[in-house]
């Protein structure tokens, strides 16, 4: 009896995996195999890597199957693994960032048929080319409308039963040390999006950048770690041109990345600024206490919560490397480091958009922090949240704390001097 290993990444769900089905359909046994690699730092994710994990386990095991883990080297303990059960094909869904190209690389020299499959993105990252040439588009809107006319392949079924090789140990799952601020899981991620898009989708294009009403999805952790289809999801949600949009957005990074893998390193546009270096304003930054509410808010809510409303992104990242005049490398490794959504892709391409070296198609571009908080937190309640030292300043001057006769005890005067 054929035997196939599908080999579990970014994709840790049991729905519309078409690694999975594809193993599922062609091998009479499969083995779903996930290895834990202690050269990959955990971060914040770790917790919720364990309980996506833990969750991919039992819907497996609903499925007649099981999550085989292993610890060490990815394609060293697949291999050992696949020479144990004799297995004739790895099956894994494709990905975009250096390491996991050279992952896939290393895979490709092996003796064994190793078989990429889509799942990572709504559409995958080398299906859309620009009609005028080039390997990638660099410039969102025209790739919108090709995504838009982009033919999907059909949303998959779990497989009806997964058949593992008799007598396999599968191996210990780590539990997690402490719980994130998310549930982590297939199952979380499609409960919170059943309800998301029944109670809030409708609302999308009037509330997402509402900074205290926050009726964003918060879906991205989920996307990042394959919780989510995102096809399936860009499917359910085809009525709101604007959320659907963000996930275009989200696969527009993913394609630039697979051109440009250096992506989290290297500016794509090959300009570099003369950075400032000033460790102690970085630290402030990273703390949330620049003394300006709307940035330590949303710094706070990071170290809070793993995860930052995609407003304050934008209003954080562009203080740091527009006001600061800080790198954007320094950032994006702060992100990275404390997002349940880090990602390559994701975080440094929009890093890159702010910086003004990456697809901006206006790399000058610039907006006034405080002005974005007046608009999108008008009565202060988000700043309020998470910056309880102004909880109790009056109304609108929230924003402008440094205004009062006296600054409230503990918070900092502004890290940039400025007055605005």
């Amino acid at each position: 009896m054929d035997t196939a290993i599908v080999l579990f990444n970014r994709d840790l769900r049991v729905h519309d995996h078409p690694a999975l089905a594809a193993a599922c359909e062609r091998a009479g046994q499969v083995v779903p195999l996930f290895v834990l690699d202690p050269s990959i730092p955990g971060d914040a994710r770790h917790g919720f890597l364990l309980q996506c994990l833990a969750d991919l386990r039992a819907s497996l095991r609903q499925l007649g199957g099981d999550l085989v883990v292993r610890q060490g080297d990815a394609v060293a303990e697949t291999m050992k693994l696949a020479g144990e059960v004799g297995a004739a094909a790895i099956h894994a869904s494709a990905d975009v960032s250096s390491l996991a190209r050279r992952r896939e690389a290393r895979f490709a020299e092996e003796r064994i048929e190793f078989l990429r499959h889509p799942g990572v993105t709504v559409v995958p990252p080398d299906a859309l080319r620009p009609s005028g040439g080039g390997d990638h588009y660099r410039v969102f809107t025209p790739y919108w409308h090709a995504w838009l006319r982009h033919r999907h392949r059909p949303v998959l079924p779990p497989p009806h039963r997964v058949r593992l090789p008799s007598g396999l140990a599968p191996g210990r799952l780590p539990r997690p040390g402490t719980d994130p601020a998310m549930p982590g899981g297939e199952s979380a991620g499609r409960e919170r999006a059943d309800r998301w898009l029944r109670q809030f989708l409708a609302g999308y294009a009037d509330g997402h950048d509402d900074l205290a009403g926050d009726r964003t999805s918060r879906l991205s952790p989920y996307l990042r770690f394959g919780c989510v289809s995102p096809l399936e999801l860009a499917c359910r949600a085809e009525r709101s041109e604007d959320f659907v949009r963000q996930l275009c957005w989200r696969d527009f990074h993913h394609q630039v990345t697979y051109a440009f893998p250096r992506i989290n390193r290297e500016n794509y546009r090959h300009r570099e600024r003369r950075w400032r270096h000033d460790r102690d304003a970085l630290c402030a930054w990273r703390r949330g206490m620049t003394g300006l509410p709307i940035v330590d808010a949303g710094m706070r809510q990071l170290l809070a919560e793993g995860w930052m409303h995609n407003r304050a992104r934008l209003i954080v990242a562009t203080y740091l490397v527009r006001r600061l005049g800080l790198d954007w490398r320094d950032g994006a490794r702060h992100f990275f480091q404390h997002l349940l959504d880090g990602d390559v892709a994701n975080n440094s391409g929009n890093w890159q958009w702010v910086a003004g070296t990456g697809n901006d198609t206006r790399p000058g571009r610039g907006f006034n922090p405080l002005r974005q908080a007046k608009r999108y937190d008008p009565a202060g309640a988000y700043v309020r949240r998470y910056v309880p030292e102004l909880a109790d300043v009056p109304g609108a001057k929230i924003h402008e704390p440094w205004r009062l006769p006296s600054l409230p005890a503990g918070y900092p005067a502004r890290l940039d001097g400025t007055d605005g």
